[in-house]
């Protein structure tokens, strides 16, 4: 079995934008970027597939087992781990960031509430933030401004993530808008499983897209420091102001309005994209 090929099918199913900016990458770390972002769809998606968080909780063991090299044959046999361990000793990845990434996602099988932003904050950088700074090493970039733009670009795109896919978190009792900040709102949590909007709600997502505007400006101040090699990796990040657009609209439902945007849309959004980043970063 082609290990990469499979990983590519899953990342075009499941992870559209993540897929049509990988191609942009060269040839040589394309594959690499698909087993990356394949596991990640492998250990984001583990609440949608099991009723009982201690199902979800075995099967991120299972990947932690992976990580430290303890079911090599059970590994050997799943594409997405196969692919992944090589990509790790082909790119010399740390293993911890994608231990916390595991950890992390501990959290979606429960129905707590997200408590505080600084919550949130750790959250977004741990899941969507590695999944950054481990794409930019497979493409050749490791340095301290790197780092700093992973984390600007994961809370970026993690909030916006979140946001977009919050009516159908809240239908199954998951609320990732911190609890404190809908207090601030007058809002209660309880409002939110309910599929109650109020003027609080709107004012705490509001907040939320600010949130992830001003890490968007965080991530664009570090862009002329950032090696070229690296373009592909944060380029899913430019499709971000669209969908925080869409929400910003007078007509926006947060439990009905869909946040999607066109895939040609999309693509020339990615291309235009491309070409920026690569006059600005700096060549080497």
């Amino acid at each position: 079995m082609d290990f990469y090929r499979h990983c590519e099918d899953q990342v075009r199913a499941s992870d559209k934008d993540r897929f049509l900016a990988t191609l942009f990458a060269p040839a040589a770390p394309r594959g690499l970027l698909f087993a990356l972002y394949a596991f990640n769809l492998e250990i984001a998606g583990v609440r949608d597939r099991v009723r009982e968080p201690m199902a979800g909780e075995i099967r991120l063991q299972w990947w932690r087992d992976v990580l430290e090299g303890e079911r090599a044959s059970e590994a050997t046999a799943n594409p997405v781990a196969a692919a992944l361990l090589e990509t790790i000793a082909h790119c010399a990845l740390p293993a911890e960031p994608l231990r916390d990434l595991i950890e992390a996602h501990a959290f979606d099988l429960y129905d707590d509430p997200m408590p505080t932003r600084a919550a949130l904050d750790a959250y977004a950088h741990k899941t969507a933030g590695v999944v950054f700074d481990q794409a930019a090493r497979i493409c050749g970039g490791v340095t301290r401004a790197v780092e700093e733009a992973a984390e600007h670009a994961g809370k970026a795109h993690a909030i916006t993530d979140l946001l977009r896919r919050f009516a159908r978190a809240a239908s199954r009792h998951q609320v990732f808008v911190p609890a404190e900040l809908l207090e601030r709102h007058s809002t209660r949590v309880e409002e939110v499983t309910a599929g109650q909007a109020s003027e609080g709600l709107l004012a705490a997502l509001a907040a939320l897209r600010a949130d992830a505007r001003r890490h968007l400006v965080g991530f664009e101040l570090l862009l002329p420091v950032l090696p070229a090699a690296t373009m592909p990796a944060f380029l899913p990040l430019a499709l971000v102001p669209g969908y925080l657009t869409r929400m910003e609209r007078d007509d926006y439902d947060p439990f009905h309005t869909p946040i999607e945007v066109a895939q040609w849309r999309r693509q020339w959004t990615l291309w235009c994209a491309a070409r920026r980043y690569a006059g600005v970063m700096r060549g080497a």
